[in-house]
């Protein structure tokens, strides 16, 4: 077990980060790592059926992606980045704000080209590192809908593509997408086709969903020298009765629960009792699942390929070893596998 952040730091060539997303979906490289074995194969998506068994049941998150990213103008005539992270209360939203110096108490926003939901907005309190909270005369929910894009990560967006392609916006949600409410995509999911779902059924594996509202900080590098100093921010989630009793099944009938993404990790770990049991609710988590963790109910894990020195690469280092996994990702490096979010993908098992 380690501590240190650093430990969790790698180059990666610029080529090697995904721009585009594979098509078809499950196209994609699929590294699977056999955690009993130390085996590692190499394998497209279209394959993960072969590593899943009847009984099992395979956890996704069926969170949808905002169209989060508005542009504003201020009373000077001035221009405005929002990221819209979080709804507060009534009209009241957490935002990420560019330029935010140029964004103060009191400045009121107009959005360019909403002409069928206008809805303007006053700054209302200012926070740090860029954040600010907006007042909206109306719904922003209608306003996103009318004029806003999916905010894409900044290493996508780099190579020129664009949320407002509805192209594009359409190929970073899920196919099981369905719970409007975050700003980035649970990406492990993007390689699952309906296709794939419905053979998955068919194989006798269950599928069930839990929703957790990805936020902007579960991507952000860690600062922190030390792991341990390092907070992840609050998140809400949602377990249903039902889809809770899928899993409860599968467990007490000695099969996997097989969880799609370290979001869907992250839900089932704050809701698991201490003997793996999954307890249905709603409520908000900032676990933070590191080397050292011990983990109650996951058995194995679908994942991409994480950031450098990010809280989703430690929570994948948790499950199957630092070592291990440090070692995979140079493995897939050498082999030319496609990282980050329209990236490959990885089967822990």
């Amino acid at each position: 077990m380690t501590g240190l952040t650093s430990d969790y730091d790698y180059l990666l060539p610029d080529k090697l980060i995904a721009s585009a997303a594979a098509e078809p979906r499950d196209s994609s490289r699929l590294m699977v790592i056999n955690r009993a074995t130390g085996e590692t194969s190499h394998r497209r998506f279209a394959n993960v059926l072969e590593y899943l068994d009847s009984g099992d049941c395979l956890v996704v998150n069926d969170t949808r992606v905002m169209a989060a990213r508005l542009f504003g103008t201020r009373a000077t005539g001035g221009k405005v980045e929002i990221l819209m992270i979080k709804e507060l209360e009534g009209e009241l939203w957490e935002v990420l704000a560019k330029p935010a110096k140029k964004l103060r108490l009191g400045d009121r926003l107009l959005f360019a080209g909403d002409t069928e939901h206008p809805c303007p907005a006053t700054v209302a309190d200012v926070g740090e590192a860029g954040i600010r909270t907006l007042e909206f005369e109306g719904d922003p929910r209608l306003l996103m809908q009318s004029v806003g894009a999916v905010p894409l990560p900044p290493y996508i967006e780099k190579s020129g593509v664009s949320g407002s392609d509805p192209i594009v916006a359409h190929r970073y949600q899920t196919v099981f997408a369905d719970r409007t409410a975050s700003i980035a995509a649970p990406t492990a999911g993007l390689h699952f086709t309906e296709d794939l779902l419905g053979a998955a059924r068919e194989k006798g594996v269950e599928v069930a969903r839990v929703t957790l509202e990805v936020g902007w900080d579960t991507f952000k590098p860690v600062r922190a020298e030390l792991v341990a100093d390092h907070r992840v921010h609050h998140e809400s989630y949602c377990v249903s009765s039902s889809e809770a009793a899928k899993m409860n099944a599968a467990r007490s009938a000695g099969r996997r629960i097989v969880a799609v993404g370290t979001t869907t990790v992250r839900v089932l770990e704050t809701v698991a009792a201490n003997n793996g049991a999954i307890t249905p609710g709603s409520g908000v988590t900032d676990i933070f699942i590191h080397p050292g963790y011990e983990f109650k109910a996951v058995d194995s894990m679908i994942t991409n390929f994480h950031l450098p020195r990010s809280s989703l690469l430690m929570l994948v280092a948790a499950f199957a070893g630092l070592d291990r996994v440090m070692s995979a990702y140079q493995t897939a490096i050498a082999n030319q596998y496609r990282f980050y979010s329209f990236g490959d993908a990885m089967l822990i098992k």
